[in-house]
């Protein structure tokens, strides 16, 4: 019976240990594709960077008919016509292509700039939205750890932080902005006790934008002492929360005329 029980032991030992080595493994992968994911982002970045001036730009080389793409966004818009714009945060890690794909949603969730496997994905647009028309431009990014993607938002919980960043850096292919934020909130998602920002897109008129922004600043977790009237261009970014189930942080910003 003792070596039975011994037997036993052993075997649930052995199973736990490879379990542990299995999920260690597992773990290792996943931070190294990370890591990998991260690295071509940066490069995306350096390609922004690196791009000639405006004036030195080259027009030899064909792009979408209508389309005036400015100089930095023209090589990576070549190699991916599903790039809509870049955003940016001074300060943060955030600088990244936004993308968007209206017949095919949330495509980016888990594809990376080259459309492969990702688990950072890209930051990228509701399909409803209108790039050039909308009043509310809602761009979802992954929750990452150490500040990747939207991950970097979880700063904004901070009135301190704020204050340090209050502004976002959002260009389209053809214009260069800057946003400031109005406000920043919790809420959940799929739930009839949370706030469906995500559903406000286009304004009916005025009232409906007003009481846009009046939840926004109700739900706001400090006072930006900034608002937003009917006729101004907002930007939603969009990111998991994990205080709560389906928790969602908000940072709603309008463009700086």
């Amino acid at each position: 019976m003792k070596d039975y029980k011994k037997i036993i032991c052993l075997t649930a030992a052995v199973c736990l240990l490879g379990a542990a080595a299995f999920c260690g493994y597992h773990i290792y992968h996943h931070n190294a594709q990370v890591d990998e994911q991260a690295e071509a982002f940066e490069e995306l970045a350096e390609v922004v960077e690196n791009a000639p001036d405006e004036e030195e730009k080259q027009t030899d080389e064909p792009v979408s008919e209508g389309e005036d793409i400015l100089a930095k966004y023209r090589e990576l818009y070549l190699q991916n016509e599903d790039m809509v714009g870049w955003i940016s945060i001074a300060g943060t890690t955030i600088n990244y292509p936004v993308m968007q794909t209206k017949n095919n949603p949330n495509f980016y969730l888990k594809r990376n700039f080259e459309k492969e496997y990702s688990d950072l994905g890209v930051p990228y647009i509701q399909e409803n939205c209108d790039i050039a028309t909308s009043d509310n431009l809602i761009i979802y990014g992954h929750h990452i750890t150490g500040g990747r993607i939207f991950g970097a938002l979880e700063d904004y919980k901070s009135q301190s932080f704020y204050e340090e960043h209050k502004t976002i850096q959002f260009d389209t292919l053809t214009e260069q902005a800057e946003y400031e934020i109005i406000a920043v909130f919790k809420t959940v998602a799929y739930s009839s006790q949370g706030y469906r920002y995500y559903d406000f897109v286009d304004a009916e008129n005025e009232e409906e934008f007003d009481a846009f922004v009046g939840k926004c600043k109700e739900l706001a977790l400090y006072d930006t002492g900034v608002t937003a009237e009917y006729g101004d261009r907002l930007i939603t970014l969009s990111t998991c929360e994990y205080s709560a189930q389906n928790g969602r942080l908000a940072v709603v910003a309008k463009k700086i005329n």
